[in-house]
């Protein structure tokens, strides 16, 4: 990444820069919002504002969508980089034109997702458990903190990681480290060919079967189990392959031939693909009780089920369960994610919360020498508290 010949290298790796004209009112409202002891409220297309904290009401606006555009994107070097106001929908359509694409697949959730947020929020969709997470593909970040200055963090290269790595640490950051003002992602090749195969499993017949397909040279891609409507105890499991023709063809034939599985037009079935990484499944549409909330249960692929009568969907390969249960359920849900080597989070809160659901985290709670090193990043990015607090590594 060039340097502005005003920049200032800093022992982190970052480099603190002049301000583009563009951003000078945000750095104002950053400035402003420090002196005045009021909390800043970013926001971008806000098809993720769901998943942060209510700000107090006196609270200043800074809204990024005007900031956007691609800055630079060389197809052959598998990098692009952007404006943090830029649509997501847009970044992805430049790149479908040249063959290639995010490969991992960040949600929208609705119109208007943009590249800031996707990074603040750090989520990744249906391929995340074969081919990587968001951080693994933020390659650089520009930001402005809390004192109103421009860092900028990372390259444009695999190879240019000088210092912390603090561009993957600002991947799911929530906007409590800074204004994301930037991005340089690592893109990839759109697959040669792709298939869509069903089988009739229940869960614990899913868990074992992609067990034992992970273990082999298979092109899977991502997965989704998901309960039957009419039948809690039975399901079926959704499994996309991607890769080349050949073997994307055999492991196709030979799944089906041993697995007792269907072939599904994969044209077709993109449009549920998209519909299970933006949340527009019918399991996400329509939760059960409206006090219940959507849980997120991060754990090992190979886990047993959960038990209980909690509507469940699953996906990366075994290691992501989305459960709708009650609030109450909380000690019960984060006890069983910790001893399956994970953690429980409310990504949904109830539609109609009763009086007895309030205070439980969103997050489980950090352990006390975690949540030092936090509140020193915390303290170094943002020393007026201007930016939203609260635990902010939520994605993994």
């Amino acid at each position: 990444m060039s340097e502005s010949p005003d920049s200032v290298s800093t022992p982190d790796g970052s480099l603190v820069s002049p301000i583009p004209p563009a951003l000078a009112p945000w750095a104002d409202a950053i400035r402003e919002a420090g002196t005045s002891g009021r909390h800043l409220n970013i926001s971008g297309g806000g098809t993720k504002a769901f998943l942060r904290a209510p700000l107090p009401p006196d609270a200043l606006s800074l809204g990024t969508t005007d900031y956007s555009g691609i800055v630079a994107y060389e197809p052959t070097e598998l990098v692009i980089t952007v404006k943090a106001g830029t649509s997501l929908a847009s970044v992805e359509a430049a790149l479908d034109e040249r063959g290639q694409s995010l490969a991992f697949e960040p949600p929208h959730f609705s119109a208007g997702s943009t590249v800031g947020g996707m990074v603040a929020a750090g989520l990744s969709g249906p391929a995340r458990a074969s081919v990587g997470a968001l951080r693994d593909y933020v390659l650089g970040v520009h930001l402005l903190n809390g004192r109103g200055q421009y860092m900028e963090f990372g390259g444009q290269v695999m190879k240019n990681v000088a210092g912390y790595d603090v561009s993957r640490l600002l991947t799911g950051s929530m906007g409590a480290l800074g204004v994301i003002t930037q991005v340089s992602l690592k893109v990839l090749p759109v697959a040669p060919a792709e298939a869509t195969l069903r089988f009739a499993l229940t869960q614990a017949e899913a868990i074992t079967r992609l067990a034992r397909w992970r273990g082999q040279p298979l092109p899977l891609n991502a997965s989704c189990w998901a309960q039957d409507p009419q039948d809690a105890a039975t399901g079926h499991l959704t499994l996309r392959l991607r890769g080349a023709v050949a073997a994307v063809e055999s492991a196709s034939e030979m799944l089906t031939r041993t697995a007792g599985g269907e072939r599904l037009d994969a044209s077709a079935m993109a449009a549920d693909w998209t519909a299970c990484r933006d949340h527009q499944l019918p399991f996400f549409q329509s939760p059960p009780d409206d006090t219940w909330a959507l849980w997120r249960l991060s754990v090992a692929p190979t886990t047993p089920p959960l038990t209980g009568d909690w509507p469940t969907l699953m996906e990366w390969h075994g290691g992501l369960r989305w459960v709708w249960a009650p609030l109450a359920a909380a000690p019960t849900l984060r006890a069983w994610a910790q001893a399956a080597g994970g953690h429980a989070t409310v990504f949904r809160w109830p539609g109609m919360p009763t009086s007895q659901d309030m205070g439980v985290e969103r997050v489980t709670p950090l352990s006390g020498p975690l949540l030092a090193i936090h509140q020193r990043l915390k303290d170094a990015f943002d020393p007026a508290g201007i930016f939203p607090t609260g635990l902010w590594r939520t994605a993994h």
